[in-house]
């Protein structure tokens, strides 16, 4: 079954890289074997879903491309696909090696692993890891939502995709259309930075607020996606790390460890309690909300009736 579905894997690269115009299902199903002897409609695309999805896992770049009569067709660039002589050196390897090791906990534990073997064997220097040996601290990234994997596959390959999301401050989930272009990791929370077609804005989204599972959609962006520059400062913003004002909350004391590292000011108010003057930016209220009764909000009046309103949202569940 292995070697089956290895000399599949390898007759579906090779139509997608000899082909000079993209291929449909129908074309690609006519032209390799395996497919052929699919019992049915359905049993050829879920193999061929699986199959492509296998391919770019490898590293192949498959192309999706819709002409003018809507229909999909499906090609590797050759351009794309071809890879210029790299040369490392030890620092150069040892960083790779470090930045490998980050994603040992998520989903891209296994490529981060393959790619480094992968470099090894075409002659990258073995670099030894001074973090491995000297430091009890190790990197991580850690990656809880199931919505990180199909969202990183649709921001790779350019997919728009649906999925139902929960704001902070609502009781029911709302369907989102997104063409997702980057995902973003701030105090130890995952967003989703893309254009949301129902708005026709862009917007940010944290993962662990979207419920069911992600889907993709056929066809092709309909926004210009920024760089990553601007990318990154909406994330930065739409997560709360841009202030432009400040806040006055109240703190139990010892508590609230990572609020007391942004603040500005502390003063102790005695019972237990101390004030914190903190920067205030867009999405403080679902951070202070994390905090339960040991933050209390005291000034802007409007941040507090944003956190009185998530406060209340959660108790109705």
């Amino acid at each position: 079954m292995a070697i089956a579905k290895a000399e599949r894997l390898m007759n579906l690269a090779l139509c997608l890289l000899g082909t000079r115009r993209p291929l449909s299902k129908r074309e690609l199903r006519g032209s390799i074997e395996a497919y052929l002897e699919a019992g049915s409609d359905d049993a050829f695309n879920r193999m061929f879903e699986r199959d492509k999805d296998d391919l770019r896992e490898l590293g192949l770049v498959i192309e999706t491309v819709e002409n003018l009569d809507g229909d999909t067709g499906y090609l590797a660039r050759r351009d794309s696909n071809r890879l210029p002589p790299i040369t490392l050196d030890a620092e150069e390897a040892a960083a790779l090696g470090l930045a490998a090791k980050v994603w040992q906990q998520a989903r891209l534990a296994g490529a981060a692993s393959g790619a480094l073997q992968k470099l090894r064997a075409a002659g990258m220097p073995e670099a030894e890891d001074a973090y491995e040996v000297h430091s009890a601290l190790e990197p991580r990234i850690p990656v809880h939502e199931a919505a990180f994997e199909p969202l990183m596959l649709a921001c790779r390959d350019r997919r728009p995709v649906t999925f139902d999301y929960r704001k902070g401050n609502a009781a029911r989930p709302e369907q989102r259309q997104v063409e997702p272009w980057t995902l973003e990791c701030w105090r130890g929370h995952w967003y989703l930075a893309g254009w949301d077609r129902g708005r026709g804005a862009e917007r940010v989204f944290r993962l662990s607020r979207i419920t069911g599972k992600v889907r993709s959609r056929a066809g092709v962006f309909t926004a210009e996606v920024p760089d990553v520059v601007t990318v990154r400062e909406t994330v930065e913003s739409w997560a709360g790390e841009t202030a432009t004002r400040t806040a006055l909350i109240r703190l139990r004391a010892d508590s609230g460890y990572p609020l007391r590292a942004r603040a500005i000011s502390v003063r102790e108010l005695g019972d237990g309690w101390e004030e914190l003057e903190i920067p205030y930016g867009h999405g403080l209220d679902a951070w202070l909300v994390e905090f339960g009764p040991d933050v209390v909000v005291q000034e802007p009046a409007d941040l507090r009736a944003d956190v009185v309103d998530r406060l209340r949202a959660v108790a109705k569940d």
